[in-house]
């Protein structure tokens, strides 16, 4: 049978013959055109990276971010539709404040991971809505250590050691299985994932971009932070020293 997407995505409710929801893939697709977000638990902490492709020379700097503090302790990287990352986050700022309230201590990642999750599923069942074009990071430093998570689209979630999202998520995620995760430092990964994402930048086809760093550590006391601005620049100036490198050894 034809799997083509004609007759069967115009809703998220319909099935194609061989049981494919069309919508929801395109929701895939709109992921996969943003720019790569990269997220790794290290043995002491969480790091987060975001590829943010500037379109115009007259964009403010630091605007539309795409990296958000959830809780104190939870950060959150989305890579697709702008606007749908935004919802998600306040979704999941409200679901992280309800819990705070009701119970008096912060919420679980997994937790926070399981209702962002459940919410995101729902868009997939009922004609007249449609899916989130965004794929969401989580990580926070729980009872329990660094954890970092994945949702995806169609509402699945996954726990990570490291996770690339975006176009560059293949070259991302062959550069992360390189790494010894479990034995770096926060410190250390800020500039791991720095050089991953002027690595598998494409500067051929693609514009400039922004580079979007924060952590989580024991030196930030187990807080989200945005990367300060001169670890940032040092970040930047070593992977762009390492991009040398490699086009002078080819």
């Amino acid at each position: 049978m034809s799997s083509i997407g004609t007759g069967y995505d115009q809703s998220s409710v319909t099935y194609s013959p061989d049981g494919r929801t069309f919508q929801v893939e395109y929701a895939g697709k709109a992921v996969d055109n943003s720019g790569t977000a990269v997220g790794l638990a290290v043995k002491d902490g969480l790091v987060f990276g975001i590829e943010k492709v500037i379109v115009s020379k007259l964009w403010e700097a630091d605007s539309n971010r795409r990296l958000a503090t959830v809780d104190k302790h939870i950060g959150m990287a989305v890579a697709g539709l702008v606007a749908d990352g935004r919802q998600l986050v306040n979704r999941a700022r409200k679901e992280a404040s309800g819990y705070r309230s009701f119970y008096s201590q912060p919420i679980p990642s997994k937790i926070l991971c399981d209702r962002v999750s459940g919410f995101m599923q729902v868009y997939t069942l009922y004609s007249h809505v449609r899916p989130f074009g965004v794929s969401a990071i989580f990580g926070a430093y729980d009872r329990d250590g660094p954890r970092l998570w994945m949702v995806e689209p169609s509402g699945v979630s996954f726990g990570y050691y490291g996770v690339a999202v975006g176009k560059g998520r293949q070259a991302a995620k062959t550069e992360i299985e390189k790494l010894k995760l479990s034995e770096l430092t926060v410190e250390e990964a800020i500039k791991e994932v720095a050089r991953i994402i002027y690595a598998t930048h494409d500067e051929i086809k693609e514009k400039e971009f922004e580079l979007e760093l924060s952590y989580i550590s024991d030196a930030s006391n187990r807080e989200h932070r945005l990367v300060e601005k001169d670890v940032l620049e040092n970040a930047v100036n070593l992977a762009k020293a390492a991009m040398e490198e490699d086009s002078d050894d080819e």
